[in-house]
């Protein structure tokens, strides 16, 4: 290609064609121009016109010295990038080949369930003729119970046969098939499970089996390459990538869900994960394992949820070892202080720690000197701040060992001792529905209060304790707002014990609701506290 560039000089402008073809005849760049020069220069008359063009001319070798190798750079720089990430991609490859053959898709059929129940609340034929409920009920009660199905994802982490998955992908499961990525299907068992950290071990007959290593999860670092392996919607052995968004996402299930005494100490991806990737691998771009999907917030939403691999091991471990996973707990509903405004803008409180809201009757917080509103700041010596701190520091002490709690109580530091117990899921109580006679007595919370009697307590099914019976609640109340019902015991009023109703009025009348008053009680046998307030 012919260009033409022009260089003035200081009293005429001179044009000087440069030819610069992708094949020189004369070699170097730099050899062309000075042979070029040469040439042009026999062509003026005189030399001060010939000193004028080779003045102009090195300024032109100047400009083409800088401009020249540019596209030479662009290209290197081009080529690299490339090369990058070809080997980026060769490394999502890699791991999705190493990976797969470690991933097992579950189906579970499970247990059938009756069609239409005596005591179910909603009678799909209420309204119809007697007549027509007894064919109907019949029809159903003689019809086989319908069996449904699901599917899930595992992970292999023995290679004779032992495959982690999630709980709640084999949970009621009458049969379980595991299918690896070789086409071999296998029948499996349920060799344990943990309802607290939603995590199983099913075994199947084999032998040889590839192995996924677990990572050491707290090395996992917010930002890296996450990747998820598993059969969402059927589509077996899917491969999808993000990053870790977030570490130790604790409050992700809510407390009227179970989330108040489940682990939750989540890794949070944007790795797409949909419903049938439950239990199977979130993993670095090593092939370690760094977590076990789990649940999603939503579809569609890139925000997903799996069990660091570091729990995924200590329960694992022991469920394969002894079928089981045994745990110790406090049996304390607990929450993180930064999560109470109310109750910090009521209560003089420290800058971290967890307040404990509700002890479990009969629990082993019960039988000790805990109690509700008490914040706890640190177990052993080890500070805590929220409530999988907490779960985790008690959850393999040994039962029957005790611990020390360091407490913050109305301003005063304490420790209480507390001797954890092996879990047990806590029983629903159901108080007696009688109400009694309600006394006129009543005010700005909506209760009103009793002296507690014996015979009152044995009505109510509570135990005669110091406090004052709620004896009724006023519908659309604060108190009913908070869940508070005739038959609680009231024990205290911002931290000033009552045990009749004169102490309970004396208190409220110090109360300011627009504040906030803190109200700890006893309901069902189980002592918490509630926050009312005017809004």
């Amino acid at each position: 290609m012919t260009s033409i560039m022009s260089v003035f000089s200081t009293d005429e402008k001179v044009y000087l064609p440069l030819r610069l073809k992708s094949t020189r005849r004369y070699g170097s760049p730099l050899e062309e121009i000075r042979l070029m020069l040469l040439e042009t220069s026999t062509n003026y008359a005189s030399l001060g016109k010939t000193m004028k063009l080779l003045k102009n001319s090195a300024l032109l070798l100047f400009i083409l010295l800088l401009t020249y190798p540019a596209p030479v750079c662009i290209a290197k720089d081009q080529s690299s990038s490339l090369d990058l990430a070809r080997e980026l991609n060769q490394a999502f490859v890699e791991v999705a080949e190493k990976v797969s053959p470690m991933v097992v898709v579950i189906t579970v059929v499970q247990k059938p369930s009756p069609a239409f129940s005596d005591d179910q609340e909603n009678d799909p034929y209420e309204g119809l003729p007697r007549e027509f409920r007894r064919y109907f009920r019949r029809q159903f009660e003689e019809a086989p119970p319908e069996k449904s199905q699901g599917e899930g994802s595992g992970i292999i982490i023995r290679p004779n046969g032992y495959i982690l998955t999630n709980r709640h992908v084999v949970e009621d499961a009458e049969s379980i098939e595991a299918r690896l990525q070789d086409g071999r299907a296998f029948k499996a068992t349920l060799r344990g499970a943990d309802p607290q950290s939603d995590l199983a071990v099913i075994k199947i007959d084999a032998a040889g089996l590839p192995v996924a290593t677990l990572a050491d999860s707290s090395k996992t670092r917010v930002g890296e390459f996450a990747i998820a392996i598993g059969a969402p919607y059927s589509f077996d052995y899917t491969v999808t990538y993000g990053h870790v968004s977030a570490k130790s996402r604790s409050n992700v299930i809510p407390a009227f869900d179970g989330g108040a005494i489940m682990d939750q100490d989540f890794i949070q991806t944007d790795a797409n994960i949909n419903p049938g990737n439950s239990g199977g691998p979130l993993v670095n771009i090593n092939g370690e394992v760094i977590g076990v999907n789990t649940l999603i917030h939503g579809l569609h939403t890139g925000i997903g949820f799996a069990i660091p691999s570091n729990l995924v091991r200590e329960v694992a471990d022991q469920i394969i070892a002894s079928g089981k996973f045994t745990r110790a707990w406090l049996g304390v509903e607990i929450r993180a202080l930064r999560d109470e405004p109310d109750f910090r803008a009521l209560v003089k409180t420290p800058d971290a720690g967890v307040v404990v809201r509700s002890i479990v009757p009969n629990g082993p917080a019960a039988k000790s000197d805990l109690k509700p509103s008490d914040i706890i700041t640190a177990i052993e010596g080890h500070s805590v701040s929220t409530p999988q701190q907490v779960r985790s520091e008690i959850r393999s002490r040994k039962i029957g060992q005790p611990v020390t709690l360091d407490v913050i109580r109305s301003g005063k530091n304490i420790q209480v001792k507390v001797t954890p117990a092996e879990f047990i899921e806590p029983a629903t109580i159901i108080a007696s529905s009688r109400t009694p006679a309600q006394e006129p007595e009543t005010n700005a919370l909506g209760i009103t209060p009793h002296v507690l009697t014996r015979e009152l307590a044995d009505q109510f099914g509570a135990e005669v304790t110091d406090g004052v019976l709620v004896m009724a609640v006023d519908n659309g109340s604060l108190a009913a707002q908070k869940g508070i019902k005739p038959g609680d015991i009231i024990t205290s009023i911002n931290q000033q014990a009552v045990a009749n109703p004169k102490q309970f009025r004396e208190a409220l009348k110090k109360a300011d609701l627009k504040k906030g008053v803190i109200i700890t009680l006893v309901s069902k046998n189980t002592a918490r506290f509630e926050i009312l307030k005017e809004e």
